[in-house]
Protein backbone atom coordinates (compact mmCIF):
# COMPACT_ATOMS: atom_id res chain seq x y z
CA UNK A 1 0.00 0.00 0.00
CA UNK A 2 1.51 3.31 -1.06
CA UNK A 3 1.04 6.20 1.35
CA UNK A 4 0.88 8.59 -1.64
CA UNK A 5 -2.44 7.03 -2.61
CA UNK A 6 -4.05 8.04 0.67
CA UNK A 7 -5.21 11.51 1.66
CA UNK A 8 -4.86 11.21 5.43
CA UNK A 9 -6.72 14.43 6.21
CA UNK A 10 -9.60 13.37 3.97
CA UNK A 11 -9.82 9.99 5.70
CA UNK A 12 -9.69 11.62 9.13
CA UNK A 13 -12.65 13.79 8.15
CA UNK A 14 -14.46 10.72 6.80
CA UNK A 15 -13.99 9.04 10.17
CA UNK A 16 -15.29 12.08 12.05
CA UNK A 17 -18.41 12.37 9.89
CA UNK A 18 -19.24 8.65 9.61
CA UNK A 19 -22.38 7.85 11.62
CA UNK A 20 -21.87 5.98 14.87
CA UNK A 21 -22.61 2.30 14.20
CA UNK A 22 -24.60 1.78 17.39
CA UNK A 23 -22.40 -0.43 19.55
CA UNK A 24 -23.61 -3.60 21.20
CA UNK A 25 -24.45 -3.62 24.91
CA UNK A 26 -21.21 -5.46 25.70
CA UNK A 27 -19.15 -2.90 23.78
CA UNK A 28 -20.91 0.05 25.41
CA UNK A 29 -20.33 -1.49 28.85
CA UNK A 30 -16.66 -2.04 28.04
CA UNK A 31 -16.15 1.53 26.79
CA UNK A 32 -17.93 2.92 29.86
CA UNK A 33 -15.69 0.91 32.20
CA UNK A 34 -12.64 2.01 30.23
CA UNK A 35 -13.62 5.68 30.60
CA UNK A 36 -14.15 5.23 34.32
CA UNK A 37 -10.62 3.87 34.67
CA UNK A 38 -8.77 6.23 32.33
CA UNK A 39 -10.99 9.31 32.26
CA UNK A 40 -13.42 10.57 29.64
CA UNK A 41 -10.89 12.87 27.98
CA UNK A 42 -8.66 11.30 25.35
CA UNK A 43 -4.98 11.59 26.22
CA UNK A 44 -1.76 10.05 24.94
CA UNK A 45 -1.80 7.76 27.97
CA UNK A 46 -5.40 6.70 27.40
CA UNK A 47 -4.70 5.63 23.82
CA UNK A 48 -1.52 3.99 25.08
CA UNK A 49 -3.70 1.71 27.21
CA UNK A 50 -5.89 1.08 24.16
CA UNK A 51 -2.83 -0.15 22.31
CA UNK A 52 -1.73 -2.34 25.23
CA UNK A 53 -5.12 -4.06 25.08
CA UNK A 54 -5.53 -4.02 21.30
CA UNK A 55 -3.19 -6.90 20.55
CA UNK A 56 -4.80 -9.32 23.02
CA UNK A 57 -7.64 -10.66 20.79
CA UNK A 58 -5.19 -11.25 17.95
CA UNK A 59 -3.01 -13.37 20.23
CA UNK A 60 -6.07 -15.33 21.34
CA UNK A 61 -6.98 -16.02 17.71
CA UNK A 62 -3.40 -16.98 16.89
CA UNK A 63 -3.36 -19.62 19.64
CA UNK A 64 -6.77 -20.88 18.53
CA UNK A 65 -5.72 -21.08 14.90
CA UNK A 66 -2.54 -23.02 15.68
CA UNK A 67 -4.63 -25.55 17.57
CA UNK A 68 -6.97 -25.90 14.61
CA UNK A 69 -4.10 -26.19 12.14
CA UNK A 70 -2.69 -29.20 13.99
CA UNK A 71 -6.06 -30.90 13.50
CA UNK A 72 -6.60 -29.95 9.87
CA UNK A 73 -3.12 -30.23 8.36
CA UNK A 74 -4.37 -32.99 6.05
CA UNK A 75 -7.23 -30.84 4.73
CA UNK A 76 -5.58 -28.39 2.32
CA UNK A 77 -8.62 -26.17 1.76
CA UNK A 78 -9.34 -25.94 5.47
CA UNK A 79 -5.68 -25.30 6.27
CA UNK A 80 -5.52 -22.40 3.83
CA UNK A 81 -8.63 -20.89 5.37
CA UNK A 82 -7.25 -21.17 8.90
CA UNK A 83 -3.94 -19.64 7.84
CA UNK A 84 -5.64 -16.57 6.38
CA UNK A 85 -6.91 -15.55 9.79
CA UNK A 86 -3.68 -16.62 11.49
CA UNK A 87 -1.53 -14.51 9.17
CA UNK A 88 -3.70 -11.45 9.67
CA UNK A 89 -3.72 -11.91 13.46
CA UNK A 90 0.08 -11.94 13.50
CA UNK A 91 0.37 -8.84 11.33
CA UNK A 92 -2.26 -6.97 13.34
CA UNK A 93 -0.42 -7.75 16.59
CA UNK A 94 2.80 -6.33 15.15
CA UNK A 95 0.96 -3.23 13.95
CA UNK A 96 -0.65 -2.57 17.33
CA UNK A 97 2.68 -3.05 19.10
CA UNK A 98 4.28 -0.52 16.77
CA UNK A 99 1.54 1.96 17.68
CA UNK A 100 2.38 1.41 21.35
CA UNK A 101 6.06 2.09 20.76
CA UNK A 102 5.29 5.29 18.84
CA UNK A 103 3.00 6.51 21.63
CA UNK A 104 5.69 5.76 24.21
CA UNK A 105 8.17 7.71 22.11
CA UNK A 106 5.82 10.68 21.94
CA UNK A 107 5.07 10.75 25.68
CA UNK A 108 8.78 10.40 26.45
CA UNK A 109 9.72 13.21 24.08
CA UNK A 110 7.06 15.45 25.67
CA UNK A 111 8.34 14.50 29.15
CA UNK A 112 4.88 13.62 30.36
CA UNK A 113 4.33 11.98 33.72
CA UNK A 114 2.44 8.70 33.55
CA UNK A 115 -0.93 8.59 35.36
CA UNK A 116 -1.88 6.08 38.03
CA UNK A 117 -3.63 3.71 35.62
CA UNK A 118 -0.31 2.94 33.91
CA UNK A 119 1.34 1.61 37.05
CA UNK A 120 2.28 -2.09 36.71
CA UNK A 121 -0.49 -3.40 38.98
CA UNK A 122 -3.26 -1.48 37.20
CA UNK A 123 -1.96 -2.52 33.78
CA UNK A 124 -1.72 -6.16 34.86
CA UNK A 125 -5.32 -6.14 36.08
CA UNK A 126 -6.60 -4.57 32.86
CA UNK A 127 -4.62 -6.95 30.67
CA UNK A 128 -5.63 -10.00 32.70
CA UNK A 129 -9.32 -9.06 32.60
CA UNK A 130 -9.31 -8.34 28.87
CA UNK A 131 -7.34 -11.51 28.18
CA UNK A 132 -10.04 -13.57 29.93
CA UNK A 133 -12.75 -11.88 27.87
CA UNK A 134 -10.82 -12.33 24.60
CA UNK A 135 -10.06 -15.97 25.38
CA UNK A 136 -13.69 -16.76 26.24
CA UNK A 137 -15.02 -15.11 23.09
CA UNK A 138 -12.45 -16.81 20.86
CA UNK A 139 -13.14 -20.17 22.50
CA UNK A 140 -16.93 -20.14 22.36
CA UNK A 141 -17.80 -17.85 19.44
CA UNK A 142 -15.13 -16.70 17.02
CA UNK A 143 -17.70 -14.71 15.03
CA UNK A 144 -18.72 -12.83 18.19
CA UNK A 145 -15.08 -12.28 19.04
CA UNK A 146 -14.43 -10.80 15.60
CA UNK A 147 -17.51 -8.59 15.84
CA UNK A 148 -16.52 -7.26 19.27
CA UNK A 149 -13.03 -6.54 17.98
CA UNK A 150 -14.51 -4.63 15.06
CA UNK A 151 -16.39 -2.47 17.58
CA UNK A 152 -13.21 -1.97 19.63
CA UNK A 153 -11.25 -0.93 16.53
CA UNK A 154 -14.04 1.35 15.31
CA UNK A 155 -13.95 3.08 18.68
CA UNK A 156 -10.14 3.39 18.50
CA UNK A 157 -10.28 4.80 14.95
CA UNK A 158 -12.72 7.50 16.06
CA UNK A 159 -10.72 8.27 19.21
CA UNK A 160 -7.53 8.95 17.22
CA UNK A 161 -9.34 11.05 14.59
CA UNK A 162 -10.96 13.20 17.27
CA UNK A 163 -7.68 13.37 19.21
CA UNK A 164 -5.87 14.86 16.20
CA UNK A 165 -8.63 17.44 15.76
CA UNK A 166 -8.23 18.46 19.40
CA UNK A 167 -4.45 19.04 18.97
CA UNK A 168 -3.79 21.36 16.01
CA UNK A 169 -0.30 22.02 17.39
CA UNK A 170 0.73 18.55 16.17
CA UNK A 171 0.54 19.89 12.61
CA UNK A 172 3.69 21.87 13.37
CA UNK A 173 5.59 19.12 15.23
CA UNK A 174 7.93 17.25 12.86
CA UNK A 175 8.55 13.51 13.14
CA UNK A 176 12.17 12.48 12.76
CA UNK A 177 12.82 9.34 14.80
CA UNK A 178 14.06 6.08 13.20
CA UNK A 179 11.08 4.23 14.66
CA UNK A 180 8.64 6.63 13.00
CA UNK A 181 10.50 6.38 9.69
CA UNK A 182 10.13 2.59 9.81
CA UNK A 183 6.39 3.14 10.15
CA UNK A 184 6.17 5.59 7.24
CA UNK A 185 7.08 9.02 5.94
CA UNK A 186 5.11 11.67 7.80
CA UNK A 187 5.48 15.43 7.79
CA UNK A 188 4.29 15.80 11.37
CA UNK A 189 2.78 13.99 14.36
CA UNK A 190 -0.73 14.86 13.22
CA UNK A 191 -0.28 12.81 10.04
CA UNK A 192 1.32 9.96 11.97
CA UNK A 193 -1.69 9.74 14.29
CA UNK A 194 -4.02 9.99 11.29
CA UNK A 195 -2.23 6.96 9.88
CA UNK A 196 -2.71 5.08 13.17
CA UNK A 197 -6.41 5.94 13.02
CA UNK A 198 -6.54 4.48 9.51
CA UNK A 199 -4.74 1.34 10.70
CA UNK A 200 -7.52 0.89 13.25
CA UNK A 201 -10.06 1.23 10.43
CA UNK A 202 -8.24 -1.52 8.54
CA UNK A 203 -8.39 -3.77 11.63
CA UNK A 204 -12.08 -2.95 11.98
CA UNK A 205 -12.71 -3.73 8.33
CA UNK A 206 -10.89 -7.05 8.40
CA UNK A 207 -12.68 -8.08 11.58
CA UNK A 208 -15.96 -7.49 9.76
CA UNK A 209 -14.59 -9.27 6.70
CA UNK A 210 -13.76 -12.45 8.61
CA UNK A 211 -17.14 -12.56 10.36
CA UNK A 212 -18.96 -12.10 7.07
CA UNK A 213 -20.31 -8.58 7.60
CA UNK A 214 -19.09 -7.28 4.25
CA UNK A 215 -21.69 -4.48 4.19
CA UNK A 216 -19.99 -2.90 7.24
CA UNK A 217 -16.60 -2.55 5.52
CA UNK A 218 -15.65 1.09 4.91
CA UNK A 219 -13.83 1.22 1.61
CA UNK A 220 -11.41 3.98 0.63
CA UNK A 221 -8.76 4.71 -1.98
CA UNK A 222 -5.47 2.97 -1.14
CA UNK A 223 -6.97 0.45 1.28
CA UNK A 224 -5.22 -2.94 1.71
CA UNK A 225 -6.01 -5.70 -0.75
CA UNK A 226 -6.58 -8.31 2.01
CA UNK A 227 -10.33 -7.89 1.69
CA UNK A 228 -10.32 -9.64 -1.66
CA UNK A 229 -8.45 -12.71 -0.40
CA UNK A 230 -10.67 -15.72 -0.07
CA UNK A 231 -12.96 -14.59 -2.85
CA UNK A 232 -15.05 -12.43 -0.52
CA UNK A 233 -16.43 -15.48 1.26
CA UNK A 234 -17.19 -15.52 4.96
CA UNK A 235 -14.58 -17.22 7.08
CA UNK A 236 -16.07 -20.43 8.46
CA UNK A 237 -15.03 -20.85 12.12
Amino acid sequence: MAESQIDLKKEQQATLTRPNPGYSFMARLFFKAFDLLTGRQTTLFKVKVLEILAGIPYRAWEIRQYQKLTRSYDDEERMLQERRLLTWARNAQDNEYRHLLLLHEKTTADRLKEPWFLNPVAVWLMVFSYRLLAWALAKFSLSRSLFFNAEFEDHAERAYAEFVREHPEWEEQPVSSPLAREYGEFANWADLFRRISLDERDHRNLSFHFCGRFHDIVRYQGMPEDFESGGGKKYDP
